[in-house]
């Protein structure tokens, strides 16, 4: 690279500069500040935005944009000469044409406001241009953001972050008004668009247009006056501030002030996988505001609704604050020392009498990778049982045994840069747009402005499939059979890639015979897909350079998850689509910390760093490690500690942060179970539905108030930092661990989650060099870490986790789906909102988010809602051979035939889906089969109202365009170019009337 690069000067100084690099680019990279306010944010878009023309330098003599100028070697650059800064001065002074300036009684007066800081650093002294008020009200529609238009430069950042990066392509602005304004969708009230609430368009607003609402009135020391003070105060300001110099003097004077009041905090998202990123602003216990940064490694300023609007849970007033011990069938206030004694007297008393094997663990993915382990080693070294598992054998397990299988590590192969950059992104069984919203982004983004291709294998016609160049929609529990017959035909044309088979795979010849019955006539008959669809997908792989395959529960939570999951990581070996950029598999995980939560031990069979606790070499360090020896046999995982608290193997139970009442399969057979428990410890934020059944119920803190780490889908470590003070007498999972384990004879002495860290560094490998100080603020590490710190974004660049260093193709068969019987005879789906997490325990504590989603509803096809004379609103029920839900419908042509979809995010029985499903699973990795229900469907009452409000983003009308349509401004009749203007007036600007 160093070859290519070439000189410039600017302000006669010589700077670096590479092919395709803008002068703004190189002065940035030279620590050169040219002001820029559109440019302001360096990840957003394709290109150049050009509308804020504050950045004007001169170029071999003549003015040109510096964003959009391409440096050339020898080029002669100034950005100070008098020229350069009359153009930029003449840019500003447009722009404060179109913004009131007030910026001491401004909540967005933080020190951070591009406008104010680039308006002081080109001394504007004066209004040149006289500011007049648009012809709109402010837009308070929505109940998270507002905008105001007088205060909207029409800079087009918050056009770019919503066409171009988040592509929601909600935002647009209206250049053929008489007053240009950002408008919705086809101009609506923001609250009836489309958009999604990511907040991306707030985040990004370079003044105060744009605005979270719970920071209105609440950041600054005068700014939470009612409309009727604050007009008068802005127009006093005005009089009594003759000049800009004086308004900024005194309002960076009041921005200080506010670094006492307000705090900013990094912490990690404690909602889905993809691991986002941010500053936490508070104000004592008030959340004020979400903010993003560039610095950020997966998200860099991306969010999605439940990131930047999804935190109202932590001050919830139903937060569990207090130990609880039932009393018959209520619940007590106890002390700590009450809880504890009870806790640790009845965990001894079930392991004396019945055995270290009588007790079962059930840890959690919303909590740190610390605790996680401090919760294996509790059960493990204390209790000295292995029956110990998490929430990922309800999900991702499949997934991982697949991909140890094949690949030899069970995680993502790269990370959400290689899903960016692959020519081809292949996902099956999984909605992104809603699961994983700002990963999906990064592939919308790339789809849309870089030609990736994308194909979309589902039962549901969701955003990406809406999108995707090829959308596939198999019957139900077909998904192995059209994979290995893909498979086979790319073979049988000879499209393997087979030099990277010869040279890094093993058992080509058993893998090609036993694809023989998986023909495209087979996989026509069996799957619905044509041929000729099968072969358009086949020459789509072959004719990709590189491919990632993204898949989630709609592959794994079925009977046969593990055989497809191990199907597609064939079909990825077969082409060559491992170790190298822009390839691999990529199971998408959940939760925030489902990846971290089995790193770091807390499975039957494994120990951290996924070593085996049969193996005498590996049990052996951490018997010595922990001075004590180890069970050797692997335990029970979660489904077979409910089946063995039925067969009154196991008696006690101790489960924190998860909600198995809820989400797991068959929950009145859960139940059921629970009820024979002799005790059972729950620990937990809130008063769950699996707490209406424990003996103890501890209060836990969440992320907001303790501090640790989190593994993301793409295997990276996070830290996150304490932003608010413990609520209450709660207490961090990991403190709780340690004072359990210490009453029940250990001896722990952990002063910190960082101490804790430092042991696994020293005992498990693919953690050696993972420590607090390399992951300090924004830094991050991407397991396995070597030693020295050195991270693995990519694997299997050399060799694979094998011993020989080669993949092993797998030879898997198709598994018959559970069918209950004839009578019940539509196929129930299942899956995540995008507006709620999980069973909905914190994001229903957020009246905006609830305002936008009050609840579950039922997908149902239009054909089926003429069949059955119903419309959306009608309420049905439901039954299966396990129970019953009550649920109102929604008509949509997402869903199609007799294949319906009810979104898992409820926090009541009566309307719970778990309700429904069965206790078949994954005969590999016990995973309940979810996705493998049919019910019959009764009508209760024929109509009704929506489930879904108006509100709702899904009614929207979404308005593609590519960036802000600069030229467009470029042509009104009032708009001069400012090049024009200076060299017309010879360097006396601000004398005309034109656009911004």
């Amino acid at each position: 690279m160093n070859e290519q690069r070439f000189s410039i000067h600017i302000n006669g100084k010589e700077h670096q500069a590479k092919p395709g690099q803008s002068i703004f680019e190189v002065a940035k990279q030279g620590d050169l500040y040219v002001p820029g306010i559109c440019s302001s944010q360096p990840d957003l878009g394709f290109g150049t935005i050009q509308t804020c023309d504050t950045c004007f330098v001169e170029v071999n003599g003549e003015l040109q944009r510096s964003c959009s100028t391409e440096a050339e070697p020898g080029m002669t650059i100034l950005t100070l000469s008098d020229r350069a800064k009359e153009a930029q001065r003449e840019g500003m002074q447009r722009i404060l044409k179109n913004h009131e300036l007030y910026c001491t009684v401004c909540d967005n007066n933080n020190g951070n406001c591009v406008v104010h800081n680039t308006a002081e650093y080109l001394e504007i002294e004066h209004q040149k241009y006289e500011f007049k008020p648009k012809p709109y009200p402010a837009d308070n529609s929505h109940p998270m953001y507002r905008y105001e238009p007088d205060q909207c430069i029409l800079c087009g950042l918050c056009v770019e972050a919503c066409q171009d990066l988040q592509v929601s392509e909600v935002l647009s602005i209206d250049w053929k008004r008489e007053q240009p304004r950002v408008i919705w969708d086809d101009d609506v009230p923001i609250n009836e668009s489309s958009c999604v609430s990511c907040g991306h368009c707030v985040s990004v607003c370079p003044c105060n247009a744009l605005m979270e609402k719970s920071m209105l009135g609440e950041a600054g020391y005068m700014t939470g006056m009612p409309k009727d003070v604050l007009e008068p105060m802005i127009d006093l300001t005005k009089e009594v501030e003759p000049g800009y110099k004086e308004i900024f003097t005194i309002s960076n004077v009041e921005a200080t002030m506010r670094e006492d009041r307000i705090d900013k905090t990094k912490t990690v998202c404690t909602y889905c996988g993809v691991g986002c990123s941010f500053e936490v602003w508070t104000k004592d216990r008030d959340i004020l505001k979400i903010q993003p940064q560039p610095d950020a490694p997966v998200n860099g300023i991306s969010t999605c609704v439940k990131g930047k609007w999804g935190w109202d849970f932590v001050n919830s007033e139903e937060r569990l604050t207090k130990p609880l011990i039932r009393k018959g069938d209520t619940f007590v206030e106890a002390t700590w020392d009450e809880a504890l004694t009870l806790v640790a007297s009845k965990l001894q008393e079930t392991k004396d009498t019945y055995g270290p094997d009588s007790l079962g663990f059930i840890s959690s993915s919303k909590c740190s990778n610390e605790e996680n382990y401090l919760f294996q080693k509790l059960s493990r070294q204390v209790m000295q049982t292995n029956n110990v598992d998490n929430c990922s054998r309800y999900c991702q397990s499949p997934a991982s045994a697949g991909l140890m299988r094949t690949v030899g590590i069970g995680g993502d192969s790269g990370t959400i840069d290689d899903l960016s950059s692959a020519d081809l992104v292949f996902i099956i069984g999984a909605n992104p747009a809603e699961s994983h919203p700002v990963l999906s982004t990064r592939i919308k983004r790339a789809h849309k402005l870089r030609g990736q291709k994308l194909i979309v294998a589902d039962l549901r016609r969701h955003e990406l499939a809406e999108m995707a160049d090829l959308f596939l929609h198999p019957q139900p529990s077909t998904d192995i059979i059209w994979i290995q017959a893909v498979t086979k035909y790319i073979i049988d044309q000879g499209w393997a890639d087979t030099d990277f088979i010869n040279d890094r795979v093993n058992g080509y010849d058993e893998f090609v015979e036993s694809l023989e019955e998986y023909t495209l006539d087979y996989a026509e008959q069996e799957t619905g897909l044509s041929k000729d669809r099968l072969i358009e997908l086949a020459t789509m792989i072959h004719e990709a350079d590189t491919m990632c395959i993204g898949w989630a529960m709609g592959v794994t939570q079925h009977i046969g998850g593990t055989e497809t999951s191990t199907a597609i990581s064939n079909l990825l070996l077969v082409t060559g689509n491992y170790g190298k950029p822009g390839t691999g598999a990529y199971p998408l995980r959940g939760h925030n910390n489902v990846q971290g939560a089995c790193d770091f031990g807390t499975m039957p069979a494994w120990l951290p760093g996924y070593e085996p606790v049969e193996n005498d070499e590996v049990r052996g360090k951490y018997e010595q490690a922990w001075g004590t020896t180890l069970p050797k046999k692997p335990g029970l995982n979660n489904h077979q500690i409910v089946e063995a608290i039925h067969d009154g193997k196991v008696k006690g139970m101790y489960l924190f942060g998860e909600d198995m009442g809820l989400v797991d399969a068959n929950i009145n057979h859960v139940h059921a179970a629970f009820e024979k428990l002799d005790f059972f410890v729950v620990q937990d934020i809130f008063f769950s539905k699996t707490c209406e059944f424990a003996d103890v119920i501890l209060p836990a803190a969440p992320s907001l108030e303790k501090e640790g780490t989190f593994t993301n889908t793409e295997r990276r470590i996070q830290r996150f930092y304490q932003v608010l003070e413990l609520l209450g007498d709660s207490k961090p999972d990991w403190e709780i661990f340690q004072l359990v384990a210490n009453r029940l004879g250990a001896n722990w002495n952990y002063a910190s989650p960082k101490e804790v860290m430092d042991e696994v560094a020293s005992i498990t490998s693919i953690f050696a060099g993972v420590s607090y100080d390399r992951l300090e603020n924004w830094e991050s590490q991407l397991w396995p870490v070597k030693k020295d710190g050195t991270s693995t974004p990519l694997l299997y660049e050399d060799k694979f986790a094998f011993n020989d260093g080669k993949a092993k193709l797998f030879p898997v068969q198709w598994r018959q789906p559970f069918v209950p019987g004839d009578e019940y005879d539509l196929h129930l789906n299942n899956g995540r909102l995008l507006e709620h997490f999980h069973e909905g325990n914190m994001t229903y504590q957020s009246e905006a988010i609830t305002h936008k989603v009050p609840g579950p509803w039922l997908e149902i096809s239009p054909e089926l809602a003429k069949e059955r004379e119903i419309d959306t609103g009608a309420l049905v029920r439901l039954t299966s051979p396990y129970g019953e839900v009550e649920i109102r419908v929604l008509v949509t042509d997402r869903v199609k035939g007799k294949e319906l979809y009810l979104p898992m995010n409820s926090r009541e029985e009566l309307s719970a889906v778990n309700a429904l499903t069965s206790s078949y699973h994954d005969k590999i990795t016990h995973t309940p089969a979810y996705k493998e229900m049919s019910v019959k469907m009764e009508v209760l009452e024929v109509e009704g109202d929506s489930p879904l409000p108006r509100q709702n983003y899904r009614f929207g009308n979404r308005q593609p365009q590519l960036g802000v349509k600069v030229e467009e401004k470029w042509d009104r009749d009032d708009y001069t170019p400012i090049s024009e203007l200076i060299e017309s007036e010879g360097g006396d600007y601000g004398k005309t009337d034109h656009a911004n």
